[in-house]
């Protein structure tokens, strides 16, 4: 982005990235390689999938990642840092590997939507600006998306800007909003940036600068008559509002050859003020006159209003769109997944006692899993380097039901991450935000199945593994279990 180019960013991290990464330094391991995954553990809003977004943002970072001479000086001001690590990060490029999936993938929980092989220390860089990211673009990009799916095919406009956490966040929410389906910004910074179509109306204090709201509206439609939109909620929709946006219609519009566009309501009750407003414009000979609402709008909302048999054309949503507001926490996590030792990765993974948190060890790879239709019936881990043959029965281990043989007939599947970065340069011809978004539209509309999109009691898209990857899942569990058990053996003999 223009502006925000003309900023250095490198330093958007956690510190104990930079700690460890000294650490790693003194101790000559900063050319080991690492594979990172990044994966979140939960659909937002107990939702049935989430949207990729963020993509094109993490390979930008990461192309552009070096330390300035003032980010050098101020690390060394913190007393952490060996002036050997500091001279290295003077120098410092990224020079790893990034796998992905296309952006705009409908995922699921915890599979590895990017995994980074890269030195160890320049995987531990990256962390805190991948996940920063991935948690608020694809946080923002699925709340639209079923705020956009409850409209049920009428406009949804992002006016979130100026309820953004600040203005970051405003434009590049509005990117991942589009993403997700809205059909326009009131982000001029958005637009510009992204090619994102913008609108908007008018505010209240358009109206109430003028002597009246007749004269206000008058104004408003002779300086945009091909676009007139006018707030009718200021002082009286029904007394005032409405009988005024009609007088201008008739008096100044229409000798212009012009038709009012639309009329907006920002307070009320929005479900008896649109069946109102709709008759009022119909008698009118204003049929074709859209009805647009705003006023803290979700999907729950619109679903209400939608109930109500309400007469609206659009929304304009603003706050929970754009903060996510009732589950604003999206959870992406960055865990180490394998070393490399003597020129072969070795697994590492995590255990917990919270069994949603261990994690999926090694390098590996991730496919969907078409059935004949082209329904995707759920994702498939495997490991790096076997081949998966879909011509005769393939057997795979549902993780939650081990004991099952379960096969796939007839099915076909797609390879999902692909190398976006190779040596610390883009590899991959980025698709542009129009196609982006309609890869989402495509796959939400022909291959994810209507009862993943259900708001309540989503079905499950099930993450299954080959029988190799889950013997590989399972080895390393009971190789670490034994061990611990080994040593608490030993305890209790002391």
């Amino acid at each position: 982005m223009t502006q925000f180019n003309k900023r250095n960013i490198s330093m958007m991290m956690d510190l104990y990235e930079m700690t460890m990464a000294n650490a790693y330094f003194s101790n000559q391991n900063e050319n080991k390689r690492v594979a990172f995954d990044v994966f979140y553990r939960k659909n937002p809003d107990n939702g049935g999938f989430a949207i990729f977004a963020g993509l094109e943002q993490i390979i930008e970072y990461v192309e552009n990642l070096h330390f300035d001479s003032d980010d050098i000086e101020y690390l060394k001001s913190l007393n952490l840092f060996n002036q050997e690590f500091l001279d290295y990060l003077s120098n410092f490029t990224f020079k790893g590997d990034i796998y992905a999936f296309q952006e705009g993938t409908i995922i699921y929980p915890n599979e590895p939507i990017i995994t980074v092989i890269a030195p160890l220390i320049d995987a531990q860089l990256v962390e805190t600006a991948i996940l920063t990211q991935i948690n608020h673009q694809s946080l923002i990009a699925t709340k639209t998306r079923r705020i956009v799916s409850a409209a049920d095919g009428r406009i949804v406009s992002d006016f979130g800007a100026r309820r953004a956490h600040n203005m970051d966040a405003a434009v590049y929410g509005a990117r991942a909003a589009y993403i997700g389906g809205v059909s326009s910004t009131s982000n001029i910074m958005a637009g510009k940036e992204f090619k994102i179509p913008i609108s908007g109306t008018m505010a209240h204090s358009w109206v109430m600068y003028y002597k009246d709201e007749y004269e206000a509206f008058k104004y408003y439609a002779k300086k945009y008559p091909d676009s007139a939109v006018f707030l009718v909620d200021t002082y009286d929709v029904i007394n005032s509002g409405i009988p005024n946006a009609i007088r201008v219609a008739k008096e100044i519009l229409e000798p212009m050859g012009k038709r009012l566009k639309g009329v907006r309501l920002d307070s009320g009750d929005l479900a008896y003020l649109s069946k109102k407003v709709r008759s009022m414009l119909d008698d009118a000979d204003l049929n074709d006159c859209k009805i647009f609402v705003s006023n803290s709008l979700d999907e729950y909302t619109i679903t209400s209003l939608l109930g109500q048999g309400s007469k609206i054309d659009g929304f304009g949503v603003g706050e929970r769109l754009i903060t996510a507001k009732s589950d604003p926490v999206f959870g992406a996590v960055y865990k180490i997944a394998a070393v490399e030792e003597n020129n072969t990765f070795e697994s590492r993974i995590k255990v917990s006692e919270n069994i949603e948190k261990i994690t999926n060890p090694g390098l590996k790879k991730v496919y969907r899993v078409y059935c004949e239709d082209g329904k995707a019936i759920s994702d498939l881990i495997t490991k790096e380097d076997e081949v998966v043959d879909m011509d005769k029965p393939y057997r795979y281990i549902d993780p939650e039901k081990p004991w099952k043989n379960r096969y796939f007939k007839n099915f076909r599947v797609k390879e999902l991450q692909k190398l976006v970065v190779k040596d610390g340069k883009k590899v991959y011809n980025s698709p542009n935000l129009e196609d982006i978004r309609s890869y989402v539209e495509q796959q939400l509309q022909t291959e994810i199945w209507k009862e993943e999109q259900r708001f309540e009691n989503p079905h499950k898209h099930y993450l299954n593994m080959s029988p190799c990857y889950y013997e590989l899942k399972m080895s390393l569990l009971h190789k670490l279990d034994t061990e611990l058990q080994g040593k608490t053996d030993i305890e209790k003999i002391k």
